[in-house]
């Protein structure tokens, strides 16, 4: 479990850094025989950078928990 708390910090970490992701799809306009034009759409996907606070948190509450155990046994 502790490795599983390091990887949510992680993750959590690079939500924090990157707020945005896009992606682009394509969708045909005008098919003419063999002639086709294609246009790229561009998606946005935004999300606050407290989501990756809070992922964090989860992360360390889980690797706080596992040293917990290791140092009760």
């Amino acid at each position: 479990m502790k490795k599983w708390g390091i990887i949510i910090i992680l993750i959590g970490l690079a939500l924090t850094a990157l707020t945005a992701f896009t992606f682009f799809t394509n969708e045909k306009v005008i098919t003419i025989g063999k002639f086709e034009i294609i246009r790229n759409i561009p998606h946005y996907l935004k999300w606050s950078p407290l989501a990756g606070i809070a992922v964090m948190a989860v992360g360390w509450v889980i690797y706080g928990q596992t040293s917990k155990k290791q140092q009760v046994n």
